[in-house]
């Protein structure tokens, strides 16, 4: 099952994994052609952003290496875990998956089953977004996400049901943090947290 859909994402692919919130929706994060697949297959607007998601911090810090030293603070404060963290890109990479602000980018370093883990590792960072219709709900199982999507991705590795409710989006781009989301996280726990790293 990993073999098939590191094979499906390395061919430009879309494919579903299971995350520490809900299903995503995946493609390699390298090029644009694999991110531009997904949105047409999800049928979401160009302009919105989506997520850079990797396995772990190292291979993160080598996708983004202008990380300021406050930003790695705030990443090491808060990941892995189920946030989505909006950080300062200053060399505006991954500009198709960044939206109308290439300036900015959301990262995910969540804590994956095991098995989607592997994947996302193998690829070395995904896009990644909730593998559902714009606006429609969270997937918390492979039967949560509409046919027409499940019909269309490379391959579909399922471990069962998740949490089913999304990350918590918090944005560190302005001179205070702003909450974009609630999500599963509490944010004011984040916030103390990250508050308490940059002490």
């Amino acid at each position: 099952m990993s073999a098939d859909a590191i094979a499906a994402l390395r061919a430009g692919e879309s494919v579903i994994l299971p995350t520490d919130t809900v299903y995503g929706l995946c493609a390699w994060a390298e090029g644009n052609e694999p991110t531009e697949r997904l949105y047409a297959l999800k049928g979401r607007d160009a302009r919105q952003p989506s997520a850079l998601l990797t396995a772990d911090l190292e291979a993160l810090s080598a996708c983004l290496p202008e990380l300021s030293e406050r930003d790695r603070a705030i990443v090491r404060a808060l990941l892995p875990g189920p946030y989505t963290l909006i950080l300062s890109n200053p060399s505006g990479r991954y500009r198709w998956l960044t939206g109308t602000n290439p300036d900015a980018i959301g990262i995910r370093v969540p804590e994956l089953p095991a098995i989607a883990a592997q994947v996302v590792a193998a690829v070395g960072a995904v896009t990644s977004t909730s593998a559902n219709e714009p606006g429609g709900p969270n997937p918390r199982e492979v039967g949560d996400i509409p046919a027409e999507l499940r019909d269309r991705v490379g391959a579909i590795v399922d471990v069962g049901p998740l949490l089913g409710a999304p990350s918590t989006v918090l944005d560190f781009t302005g001179p205070e943090p702003r909450v974009v989301r609630e999500g599963v996280a509490p944010s004011a726990e984040a916030l103390a947290r990250v508050a308490d790293a940059l002490r």
